[in-house]
């Protein structure tokens, strides 16, 4: 049976031009970039080359990227590598984020608390989007980062990026003779560099998360982007690679195939965005009539192309998962790192809360055909009859 993935949120297949890029770095120019002799030497030029493709294609510096084992560790970076800094200098820190954030920054804000970080959540509306308002009356002279998720990866919101810039570069002329260049605002665009824009220089973040398995790359390798001028202090120690930042061997093949895969994603994103936003809109014009009792979760402007968030009362999403899965479809009902029952602690923030029980996620990839959305909405309307 032919199977329908519709799980891209979660992670895209690795490209196959990505894996030819790759191959050589596992068994032939193999070595340690560490390493002085020759064969270490074609490694650590694999490594800066890969480097430079990424930066310039993100309109960064080369010194500003950071490779990471992933999105998770890239964001506890952001995270704990400021605040670490700003207690070793003895200050007071405060921190601020939404509260539909991945997982990997909740939890990380929770053991910020415990060494002696102040923390803030952001309330967002029923769409799942930030009032920058909101954020203007949170921040004060001890805060010192904000961290927000360009795209929420379960609804597909796209926060106002701009406006939040406004607002914090307010608050740095109002706290300037307290605390210079802060608060920093970091960015995890796991979910959103797919898509949408991530030059570093319009977007303004000082810190952004990004993470190859979410482009059609390796699963086990990210970046962390550190504006010039960004302080921050190391969380994993040793060999002192990635100047200090992040010690622990590269991954060439996955450096590599990270680099390769941004550079096809680059050159395909715009018109690849266009062709998976009508496949959506067509889905939800169309589920009404197969599913009447659907309700789409998050809103239908200033969200992701290819996402599809919904709810469907009196049906349980996990079961419908199972179902669809039979019929060759494979879907979500959350997170794949959301914890506990699997229900989606996204659509339980915006809505009332025994819609999360009832979603289904469905993000939309490269492979994905009008054929195979017309094949979804009668399967779905077979399950939930």
């Amino acid at each position: 049976m032919k199977k329908i993935y519709l799980d891209n949120a979660s992670t895209t297949p690795t490209d196959k031009r990505v894996v030819e890029a790759m191959r050589k770095y596992w068994n032939v120019d193999f070595a340690n970039p560490s390493s002085i002799h020759s064969m270490g030497v074609m490694a650590k030029k694999a490594v800066a080359e890969a480097r430079k493709t990424i930066a310039s294609s993100l309109n960064a510096h080369d010194r500003e990227i950071v490779f990471m084992s992933g999105g998770t560790e890239a964001n506890n970076l952001a995270l704990f590598g400021v605040v670490k800094k700003q207690l070793m200098m003895g200050e007071k820190v405060h921190a601020i984020t939404t509260e539909i954030e991945h997982s990997s920054i909740l939890e990380s804000f929770k053991e910020l608390e415990k060494i002696g970080c102040e923390t803030s959540y952001l309330q967002v509306d029923a769409n799942g989007m930030v009032d920058p308002k909101d954020l203007r009356e949170m921040i004060k002279s001890e805060t010192a980062i904000i961290s927000i998720g360009y795209a929420n990866s379960e609804i597909g919101t796209i926060q106002p990026v701009k406006e939040i810039i406004k607002e914090i570069r307010h608050a740095r002329k109002e706290f300037a003779r307290e605390r210079i260049a802060m608060p920093y605002l970091h960015l995890d665009a796991s979910a959103a560099m797919q898509y949408e824009n991530m030059n570093m220089e319009e977007l303004g973040a000082d810190l952004v998360t990004i993470d190859a398995q979410k482009i059609y790359g390796p699963k086990g390798i990210g970046a962390l982007y550190i504006r010039d001028g960004v302080e921050i202090e190391p969380i994993i120690f040793g060999g002192g690679q990635e100047n200090g930042r992040r010690s622990g061997t590269e991954n060439v093949p996955a450096i590599v195939g990270f680099a390769k895969a941004l550079e096809i994603n680059e050159k395909i994103k715009e018109k690849e965005g266009k062709r998976v936003a009508k496949l959506r809109d067509e889905f939800f014009d169309g589920v009404k009539k197969f599913v009447p009792t659907a309700i789409v979760n998050g809103g239908l402007i200033n969200r992701l192309p290819n996402n599809i968030n919904i709810s469907i009362p009196g049906q349980d999403g996990e079961m419908m998962v199972l179902r669809l899965d039979e019929a060759g479809i494979i879907s979500s009902a959350a997170s794949a790192c959301a914890s506990g029952s699997g229900e989606s602690d996204v659509v339980k923030k915006i809505s009332p809360s025994a819609r999360a029980a009832s979603t289904l996620r469905f993000s939309l990839g490269r492979d994905t055909k009008r054929s195979d959305l017309i094949y979804l909405l009668k399967k779905l309307a077979a399950v939930c009859k």
